[in-house]
Order: C-alpha cells, then structure tokens, then sequence
C-alpha cells in the first residue's frame, strides 16, 4: 500500500468501524504516536478513550495529500458525550473537532504521527470549562 492509503485504511477500515484489531495491517512495531503512545496497542488505547467518551465518533476525512514518505490528513468529528473524557462526566453535548495529522510511513507501515487539535475547544464545547 502506498502512504496515503495507508492513512486512508486506518481511518476507513480500523477507526471508523471500531476494527481496532486491523491496527497491526496499518501501524509498525515501533509507531510514535502524537501523544508519546507506542505501537498499535499504544494507539489502541488512545482510541478507546476517545470512543469511550464519544461512541458515535466518525472521522470525516476532508483532505488528504502525500509528499514522499509523509501524508497530511484534515479530518472532522461530531459527536456527542456520552462518556467520560479527562475526568468529565458525561454531559450528552454534541462537540464538534477538526485536526490536522501528519503520518510518516516505512516498509508498507504506518511509523509517527503528529496531530494538531483544539481539545479546549471541545472541553469547552461540553461545558468542562468556561468560554
């Protein structure tokens, strides 16, 4: 597979339809998550939490673009709280969250990431901090 559909089957094929065990088809041994998390059962866990506090997490891919060995991914979510997220209480609001995730890929593998998203504003969103 090439990079970008690397990125493009981890969202499509693991994320969005909770096959978390395909993680291994997508991510090396060794991955570097954004968050410091290692490997694909690093990353797991990391997605858990997130589904846990918002079950009917979709990721919208909107734009997706490779440079070499790189792949940058715009991406979008709404979804409603109805787990708790960093110490917050489920809350039933509906917080919506674009990122940005830059992938690095190596011997048919997704290897790093860097995510850049606005998690204040979804802690704002739900009503765990003031505007």
């Amino acid at each position: 597979m090439t990079p970008s559909e690397l990125v493009k089957g981890l969202y499509e094929d693991c994320l969005n339809p909770r096959r978390l065990d395909r993680l291994t088809d997508y991510l090396s041994d060794d991955f570097a998550g954004a968050s410091g998390e290692r490997g694909p059962q690093g990353f797991r866990q990391t997605v858990e939490r997130m589904v846990t506090a918002f079950p009917d997490l979709r990721f919208e891919l909107e734009d997706l673009f490779a440079a070499g060995d790189k792949v940058c991914l715009r991406w979008r979510f709404e979804a409603a709280h109805l787990g708790p997220l960093a110490g917050v209480a489920p809350t039933g609001k509906v917080a919506v969250q674009q990122g940005i995730a830059i992938y690095q890929a190596s011997d048919g593998k997704l290897t790093r990431a860097w995510l850049q998203v606005d998690r204040l504003g979804v802690l704002q969103q739900i009503g765990a901090l003031a505007l």
